[in-house]
């Protein structure tokens, strides 16, 4: 009797709006494996059709993953090969999958990524707010006193943060966050990435709560808010090496500037880099 191999589970990302990002390692994925699981077929349908993918769909959503991956792990074990795709970017960030993942691992089977769009990913990229430490926080409450909460929480973490947020709720939640984390915190609004409407928009809290306050089309479609983290407490030398930064940048690029304070202060050139990227941004 032949006992077949087990399958493996490839999760894959799809586009965030321009089909173009779309990888060709990820459609041949999809084009062959026995079945998708996928958050909504309906909405996965077209996309699917688009690129002449015809591999049988399977939805997974937040109600019925407990009982989809149970179904998914005997398949896999008995040799089919399953890929997971969210409604657009990359699965389990904000959305259904991680059941399936951790349930699929512990019984020894693959899990492979097909790397491709994340929002938050290319939000932060684009955004201007410091991209070395940063902490997603998904969607927020979507009931005012919890969201202030939530939000008045972190107003001292150093991390850049990320929020997913309903367009509906936009301008709420903006004067949450000037509320919540001062009227001058730099913020970024990167809009329906990707597609003919894309914004990214970085300004004081406060005047991004009034840009988009007066242009309603800034309160529709998908929307990343980032939050530049607090300010840490500076050491006396890391004082002196923003001084001798101050007058370095005046006359030579970031990278010597930051080298030579380096040299004078006895710090460290990396440490004095990434000060010098934070003078510039002032």
């Amino acid at each position: 009797m032949t006992v077949s191999q087990p399958g493996q589970l490839f999760v894959v990302a799809t586009p965030i709006g321009n089909l173009a990002d779309f990888s060709n390692r990820a459609i041949s994925t999809l084009q062959d494996v026995d079945v998708i699981a996928a958050e909504d077929t309906r909405h996965s349908k077209p996309l699917l059709q688009h690129f002449g993918i015809q591999t049988p769909l399977l939805s997974l959503h937040e109600h019925n993953e407990q009982q989809r991956s149970e179904l998914l792990l005997q398949r896999l074990q008995s040799g089919e090969s399953v890929a997971l795709i969210s409604d657009a970017g990359t699965p389990l960030i904000s959305d259904p999958g991680y059941r399936l993942v951790s349930l699929v691992r512990s019984a020894g089977i693959k899990v492979l990524p097909i790397p491709g769009s994340c929002a938050l990913i290319a939000a932060l990229s684009a955004s201007g707010i410091a991209s070395d430490k940063f902490r997603f926080e998904g969607f927020l409450p979507p009931k005012t006193g919890a969201r202030r909460q939530q939000l008045d929480s972190l107003k001292h973490e150093e991390h850049s943060l990320i929020f997913y947020e309903s367009p509906r709720r936009l301008l709420d939640t903006l004067q949450d966050c000037v509320d919540a984390f001062g009227a001058e915190r730099r913020a970024c609004l990167a809009r329906e990435l990707t597609k003919v409407h894309e914004t990214i928009e970085t300004r004081p809290l406060a005047e991004l709560r009034d840009w988009v306050s007066a242009d309603q089309n800034q309160q529709r479609g998908e929307c990343v808010l980032l939050i530049e983290g607090a300010e840490t407490a500076q050491s006396a030398d890391e004082q002196e090496i923003m001084r001798i930064l101050g007058f370095l940048l005046e006359e030579l690029p970031v990278k010597k500037a930051a080298a030579i304070a380096a040299a004078i202060t006895g710090g460290k050139k990396n440490e004095a880099y990434q000060l010098a990227l934070k003078l510039q941004q002032k």
